[in-house]
């Protein structure tokens, strides 16, 4: 199984840069004829994070309306399976960027079954701010990087 480098500089000290969490409770729907949650149902959940996160940031008129001028593209995402999950288990799941580029955000993941605090899953990914006419990438607005900023603690950059 492949290392999941961006757990830095160790799990404990990875999860306590978390400072967005949610739940996500599984449906029957989301496990497959072994009994746990399938492979790609994790994807589901990463992405329900990011909606989530956004709206708890106040972004998600921005970017997540079907009328607004701007909107998220997945450029890349990782998934690292840790342990099984089971239909009616309630998984934590944590979202923050762990890094803010000019265009990009690096996003990082983690669920961990409620009850047991086994961890399930980690993940990250990159996703690109793009014009919906122009189809091509746009700088992050100044209001929302000084918002992620001082959310997630982070060192402004550039």
């Amino acid at each position: 199984m492949a290392r999941a480098e961006y757990i830095q500089p160790n799990l404990e000290e990875w999860l306590a840069k978390f400072h967005f969490k949610t739940k996500v409770h599984i449906r029957f729907c989301e496990t497959d004829m072994s009994g746990h949650v399938n492979n790609t149902s994790h994807l589901i959940y990463f992405e329900q994070g990011r909606v989530e996160y956004f709206d708890n940031m106040g972004f998600g008129e921005m970017i997540l309306h079907e009328k607004a001028e701007l909107m998220v593209v997945v450029a890349d995402i990782t998934c690292h399976y840790h342990s099984e999950a089971f239909f009616r288990e309630t998984l934590e799941m944590g979202v923050r960027v762990a890094r803010m580029g000019n265009r990009s955000l690096d996003l990082e993941y983690y669920l961990m079954a409620e009850n047991e605090k086994r961890l399930v899953a980690t993940g990250r990914g990159t996703i690109v701010l793009v014009n919906k006419k122009t189809r091509k990438s746009f700088p992050i607005p100044q209001a929302a990087r000084e918002k992620i900023v001082a959310f997630e603690q982070m060192e402004m950059s550039g």
